[in-house]
Order: C-alpha cells, then structure tokens, then sequence
C-alpha cells in the first residue's frame, strides 16, 4: 500500500489518466448496453414465431454471398431512400442484421426514430448467425 501511495505521489497525472479512462470505460459499457440485442437462436424464434422481417444492411456483394433465409437486404448507405420497403412491415418486429452486429445498431436507432417501435439488432451479426450453424441463402430476393 506504501508504494501505491508513492507512486500516486510522485505520477500524479498518470493516476489521473487511469481514473478518466476508468471512468470512461464505465460509462461506456453504462450506455452501450443494447437492451434490444437478440442472439441468433433468439432471432430464429422471433422469425417463426412472430414472423418478424430480417434486414440485412451489408453491402449487395456481402447479402448475396450468403444471408438468413428470406432477409431483404437494404444497404446501410442507402437506407433513408428504401425506408418506404419496409413500410409495411411496421407493426411487425424487425431483425436489422450487418457482418459482426456493431452498424446495425445505429440502423436500428435510425429506424426507432423513424417510428418503427419493434426493432431488433442481431447480436454478433450474420458472423454469430453461422457461428451458430444456422442456415443461410445465397438467392436474392
């Protein structure tokens, strides 16, 4: 405990960085917290049981190389413009999935906004998709 106070003493502004970034970390996790994340065997029971919609916001080369069975894919750069595809599908649970899960969660903030309330991101992406051996398709809808 002696040198830990020696220490603190003599770098002050590195104990200082330490506590920011400790700090920081926690507000971090605090706020990252994506209570609207689904695993994909979640997904899998919200699809056949709730009929809920899979967006695949990938780039069309990535969608078409493989992607869960009857996804549509809307590109994330071009979402504003094809926000009318799924119109119709308001009132039923979305499932926004990209490759790893981290750009889908800003899609589906973009989509809260725009008044869709039943909002899903897939946790892990289409990478935990297939890590869970879950089918995909390579036809394009």
């Amino acid at each position: 405990m002696q040198q830990f106070l020696e220490f603190v003493a003599n770098h002050p502004m590195l104990f200082a960085a330490l506590g920011l970034v400790t700090v920081l970390l926690i507000i971090n996790l605090i706020t990252g917290m994506d209570k609207s994340a689904i695993d994909p065997h979640q997904a899998t029971t919200m699809i056949n049981q709730e009929d809920a919609l899979v967006v695949d916001v990938r780039p069309m080369t990535d969608f078409s190389a493989g992607h869960v069975i009857n996804a549509i894919n809307i590109p994330i750069n071009g979402l504003k413009n094809q926000l009318n595809r799924l119109e119709k599908h308001r009132n039923k649970p979305i499932i926004v999935a990209c490759r790893s899960g981290t750009q889908s969660g800003s899609v589906c903030k973009q989509l809260r906004k725009e008044g869709f309330e039943k909002v899903f991101n897939l946790k892990g992406g289409i990478l935990a998709w297939q890590g869970a051996n879950l089918p995909i398709s390579r036809k394009n809808k």
